[in-house]
């Protein structure tokens, strides 16, 4: 089985957020919308371990067979501008041949 999953980390109210998720929409990009208040728990982990607690963030898995793989990409750290996380985003579609 391959899969590719994309979680972005938003917050109602972050214009940055609403910017992106369009963004993905429009590229026709599948994502989970995990938004901070809710997923409190999930993003706290998630914080912690890329000591960064910046939104919109992502979490993408890749999945081939049993084996997963993923790959933690926050602002400021691993992109600045939401073009940037867009490709992020783009060059895991490109290598599972989704684009």
């Amino acid at each position: 089985m391959k899969e590719l999953s994309i979680v972005v980390f938003t917050m109602k109210g972050c214009p940055h957020c609403v910017e992106f998720k369009k963004m993905l929409k429009e590229n026709d990009v599948k994502f989970y919308d995990r938004d901070i208040d809710e997923y409190k728990e999930e993003y706290d982990l998630f914080s912690e371990i890329t000591n960064n607690d910046m939104i919109p963030a992502l979490l993408i898995v890749e999945t081939l067979d049993d084996k997963h793989e993923s790959f933690l990409y926050v602002p400021e750290k691993d992109y600045d501008l939401l073009t940037e996380a867009l490709e992020l985003v783009n060059k895991h579609r490109k290598s599972f041949g989704i684009i």
